[in-house]
């Protein structure tokens, strides 16, 4: 697998197949950009979703000086999402990428979830001198990845009152020296049944959580010789926020349920930065950070989840319905 689909598979953030860059790069910088938000969008999408879970396992929010230290594992799939894995490119919205087979006729093309292989496009200029044929990228499916990961390490400490802080971190992990991200973010809980007099013999506990992610990673492939040019890399950041009401059965001492509804939004912003010369017709010369890709989505999910206790140690499970659901996995330790 090349290095940059893995990246895509942590960050949501692929031109695809690495060698296919200098490709799309021919058509010009107009058609590349228009191609990648039409082949990043799902991705972008599917990793906002992915980091914004996670944020709780109880309603029952921690006393003072309480605290909870969580290893936290996402896999947000989209193996049925059919819609999500091709766009239409129709030849008449590009300047200069046409189709090998039936030219000037649209067709579905994949995007950077999809597999679909094997569709050969062309570069021609005008006076038909110059012509280029390569075949598009296909996507995480192709490389039998159905789901885009994320993970990260969390602590929850209890404040006055009903009240829990919470923050979340990956430190920057490197690939290879040349590709790399990382992750933080913060959030609060706020437990409404610790105002109530007999808050510690109810059943259940009703909290709102509030969190915010930040994602963000590069990938260096200057020496790669993919494009002459110096600086060669993307950066991409995606910022989430999750706002949620949580309620959940307390006081039972070794498994516990949770369920929340809430609303996710969040925006990925992904930069290709540095000078490129490609060798076509498009280019009469140099480029400098040719373009930025940016996804916004948001909307609304609900998840279910239990966690059971074993003393020191805790494990929750989730599942989270939304437009691309998750299913989250914590491991927990602490003390409340």
């Amino acid at each position: 697998m090349k290095k940059i689909i893995l990246l895509a598979a942590l960050l949501g953030a692929t031109f695809g197949k690495a060698q296919d860059l200098n490709d799309i790069f021919i058509s010009g910088v107009e058609d590349a950009e228009r191609f990648a938000n039409a082949y990043l969008a799902p991705v972008s999408e599917a990793a906002i979703y992915s980091v914004s879970t996670g944020w709780y396992n109880s309603a029952d929010s921690k006393p003072l000086g309480g605290f909870e230290i969580s290893i936290v594992g996402n896999m947000t799939g989209f193996k049925n999402k059919d819609d999500k894995k091709a766009f239409l490119l129709d030849p008449a919205d590009y300047e200069n990428l046409d189709f090998v087979q039936n030219p000037g006729q649209a067709r579905l093309v994949s995007t950077g979830l999809g597999d679909i292989e094997g569709i050969e496009v062309f570069v021609e200029d005008e006076s038909t001198v110059f012509r280029r044929e390569f075949e598009l990228p296909s996507g995480l499916a192709s490389e039998n990845l159905n789901f885009i990961p994320s993970g990260y390490l969390q602590g929850s400490v209890g404040l006055i009152k009903g009240l829990e802080v919470k923050a979340r971190f990956l430190p920057k992990i490197k690939f290879d020296d040349d590709a790399k991200i990382g992750l933080f973010g913060a959030g609060v809980q706020y437990d409404f049944t610790k105002l109530l007099p007999a808050d510690k013999v109810l059943p259940v506990a009703i909290s709102s959580v509030i969190g915010y992610t930040n994602l963000n990673g590069d990938y260096d492939f200057t020496d790669s010789g993919l494009i002459d040019g110096s600086d060669q890399r993307i950066e991409a950041s995606f910022n989430t926020w999750n706002f949620s009401a949580v309620v959940s059965t307390r006081n039972i001492p070794v498994i516990n349920f949770y369920g929340g509804l809430g609303y996710i939004t969040g925006k990925s912003d992904i930069d290709v930065l540095g000078t490129y010369q490609a060798n076509g017709p498009f280019f009469s010369e140099t480029v400098v950070d040719p373009f930025s890709v940016s996804k916004k989505a948001s909307g609304v999910n609900a998840n279910l989840g239990t966690k059971l206790k074993l003393g020191f140690f805790r494990i929750n499970a989730e599942y989270n319905f939304a437009e691309f659901s998750t299913f989250t996995f914590g491991l927990n330790f602490g003390f409340r």
